[in-house]
């Protein structure tokens, strides 16, 4: 779509070849990971040689150092080696901005070289190592999909054997396929998606599933057979760099030739290469609200629990589905928006602390301190989530252990003292609470150690 002088939306169209006839109906929204064509068109009929050879020139010249582009050691074990780190590294970049995972997927590949070393792994330690990569249902499946490998004993070699692994859609396993194994196969990324869409000035709706079949079939007829990984990869490298969203380096593009969204900006000014692919509008997040409780168990003298010694604080797993699955927080509770004042939040919470827990705030235990600390807004990707936070500590006499054994699966309960808690993996989200926990404890105890300074020197005046 392009903006006329006026400030009128115009479309622009070119003649588009059809999709194939007999080719499957794909679902009215998909993913781009699940919408490969299943009949895809490789070869030099559709692509030019001169736009290949043109763009893998420039790849060679221009690649990126990066840490999983390596070349494979000869035989089956150098490709299986490389074929581990290319699921890795576009598992992690997926949502994920390159230098970010750099860091993520060095730690990683020292702890787990191999796909057999990450299957002997437990999902806890997966997801700590992954902690602040979000989109933990990456993990998720990056572990189940190395322990389905390792049991077969075999890495997968071609996409349609990789797409039979839990978590790999079809672009992780066009990737794997291509860069490990030479595939003859195409993948298609936003990155091959801006690019595509500029080459052929494709202006339909880039989410829509018979556009993304149209750019998966487009993709099959320009991969190039002798050296599919390269091409696959040199096409993300442009999208990711010249090919940008907003800033389009056209005049040092090795394709620009053969783009047609630059060619019509050349003919009609109201025309621009960024108005492709078709910027679609999100969908506005949903809101919610929660309460958020930082439960605290002292145990011993006030002046051990001032010094933060003979602290814990409680942790709860979520459910192994969903949203963060299987990760741990502090005890959270959903709440109405019309309830997110104190004494609501607090009902819920009381509530929500005996149901599951069996944690009887008012009977069992000595609230030594119970104040609101803030309110922190988490945002996902599509939810804008409000945690109304407080600080709830407790003094038991006994073994604090009995706080996690009374629950209704003391499997899902632990309690973290404060070192442990600093060192360990969380989301951002609950490190963010955690952090402020931790600022609000440090200024109360600030204003506590004052107050008998000011006694001092009003005794003195007197």
């Amino acid at each position: 779509m392009a903006k006329s002088p006026k400030g009128k939306v115009t479309t622009s169209r070119r003649p588009t070849r059809k999709l194939q006839a007999g080719s499957a109906a794909a679902p009215p929204s998909a993913d781009i990971e699940d919408l490969a064509t299943s009949t895809v068109l490789v070869g030099p009929a559709s692509a030019p040689a001169a736009l290949r050879s043109g763009l893998l020139r420039w790849y060679d010249a221009h690649q990126r150092d990066l840490p999983w582009r390596f070349s494979a050691a000869p035989g089956r074990e150098g490709r299986e080696k490389r074929a581990y780190a290319v699921w890795v590294s576009e598992v992690m970049l997926q949502q994920t901005r390159v230098p970010v995972v750099i860091d993520y997927y060095s730690r990683w590949m020292e702890r787990w070289p191999t796909v057999e070393t990450l299957a002997a792994a437990t999902q806890e330690e997966v997801n700590e190592m992954w902690a602040g990569l979000g989109y933990y249902r990456r993990a998720r499946f990056l572990l189940e999909g190395a322990k389905q490998i390792a049991e077969n004993g075999e890495f997968p070699s071609t996409a349609s054997t990789l797409r039979q692994v839990r978590g790999i859609g079809d672009y992780t396993a066009g990737a794997i396929a291509s860069i490990a194994f030479n595939e003859v196969t195409p993948l298609v990324d936003g990155n091959v998606v801006r690019v595509i869409s500029r080459l052929f000035a494709i202006a339909d709706n880039p989410k829509e599933s018979s556009t993304i079949k149209r750019f998966w079939e487009l993709a099959g007829q320009l991969v190039d057979p002798s050296r599919p990984g390269d091409f696959n990869q040199a096409m993300m490298e442009l999208g990711a760099t010249l090919c940008s969203k907003t800033k389009p380096g056209c005049s040092e593009c090795p394709v620009s030739s053969h783009c047609q969204a630059l060619a019509l900006s050349q003919e009609n000014p109201s025309i621009g290469v960024t108005d492709y692919p078709r910027v679609v509008p999100k969908a506005k997040p949903r809101h919610d609200f929660a309460a958020v409780c930082v439960v605290q168990i002292a145990q011993g003298l006030e002046q051990e629990m001032s010094a933060g010694k003979c602290n814990f604080f409680l942790l709860i797993k979520r459910p192994e589905e969903g949203l963060l699955a299987g990760l741990w927080e502090f005890p959270s509770v959903l709440v109405d928006e019309s309830k997110t004042d104190s004494l609501n939040r607090r009902k819920e919470m009381d509530k929500y602390l005996k149901q599951w827990l069996d944690l009887d705030v008012k009977r069992k235990y000595d609230v030594v301190l119970r104040e609101d600390v803030g309110q922190y807004v988490h945002i996902f990707s599509h939810i804008r989530l409000r945690m109304h936070v407080e600080l709830m500590v407790l003094k038991i006499q006994g073994d604090v252990g009995q706080v996690c054994n009374n629950g209704q699966d003391n499997m899902k309960l632990k309690l973290v003292d404060e070192n442990s808690i600093d060192s360990m993996g969380l989301t951002s989200g609950i490190r963010k609470v955690y952090n402020m926990v931790k600022a609000f404890k440090e200024k109360k105890l600030l204003e506590k150690s004052q107050i008998p300074t000011r006694k001092r020197s009003r005794r003195q005046k007197q």
